[in-house]
């Protein structure tokens, strides 16, 4: 896709989405913008805040700006497994086994309270987020691309919940903290939507091919050798110093760097 008509095009969408989520979240550009880098950089976000900030609601924007298919698991700590991934079930009338793919099968994945869900069950996450496949039985099934996880959790309740381990948080490329609206913004929500008693559903805005050539036009933009070895300084730094427990991986600081192709090229 040539430069200027491909750059054009990626604003025009990034624009388009940007629009159409702030018919539900009032203000918010940073953490809006954030969510569509990590779009656009083919990664996972994790959205964490208080309740009621709109950590489900930005969420739920997103993934229905998008021409994808998407599914919502709501966490709880009965969630198991084959809640997320799917099951082979015993169909009588055909006397085969068949495969009942789970929600994690989906374009655009709503992983809400993520935190409330066992170790177990949060585990079943780890190969879908890297690797864009699921392992049920000992089969392997490819998910669909373009592959998202929109995570929220609460980071103030800690009751009844299970704290992400390393290897969960590691496979998020951004975390976003959406934080409480201003005076203007939050008077703004008490009269965009005194008359809902739900939010209205949006219509996507954009195609799920549309989308797929923005993500691939993204990994062509040039970085400089300076801003890579920024990156690997950052990283290496991370790991040196004392007050840090656990330095950023090598995943981490390749998100970064696509983050920053993602960024340039709006």
């Amino acid at each position: 896709m040539e430069q200027s008509i491909a750059k054009g095009l990626a604003q025009e969408m990034v624009a388009s989405l940007r629009e159409n989520i702030q018919r539900l979240i009032v203000g918010k550009d940073d953490a809006i913008n954030l969510a569509i880098i990590a779009l656009l950089s083919k990664g996972h976000v994790l959205i964490e805040d208080v309740p009621g900030i709109g950590k489900t609601t930005l969420s739920k924007a997103l993934a229905q700006s998008l021409g994808c298919s998407f599914s919502r698991i709501q966490f709880t700590p009965d969630v198991m497994p084959t809640d997320v991934l799917g099951f082979n079930f015993f169909n009588q009338k055909s006397g085969d086994f068949e495969f009942r793919p789970g929600p994690i099968f989906s374009q655009i994945v709503l992983a809400d309270e993520i935190n409330r869900a066992t170790p177990r069950t949060q585990s079943s996450l780890l190969e879908a987020m890297q690797e864009r496949q699921a392992t049920v039985d000992g089969i392997t099934r490819t998910i669909d691309e373009p592959f998202m996880v929109l995570a929220t959790q609460n980071p103030i309740e800690m009751e009844g919940t299970f704290p992400l381990p390393e290897a969960q948080l590691d496979r998020f490329m951004v975390r976003v903290k959406i934080g409480y609206p201003t005076e203007a913004e939050e008077s703004d929500i008490l009269l965009r939507f005194e008359r809902d008693t739900v939010p209205p559903t949006l219509e996507a805005v954009t195609s799920e091919t549309e989308l797929g050539q923005m993500q691939d036009w993204v990994t062509s933009v040039h970085v400089d050798n300076m801003v890579r070895s920024y990156i690997v300084a950052v990283a290496q730094a991370t790991r040196r110093h004392e007050g840090l427990t656990l330095g950023a991986s090598p995943r981490a600081a390749l998100a970064l760097y696509k983050t920053s192709q993602a960024r340039a090229a709006l």
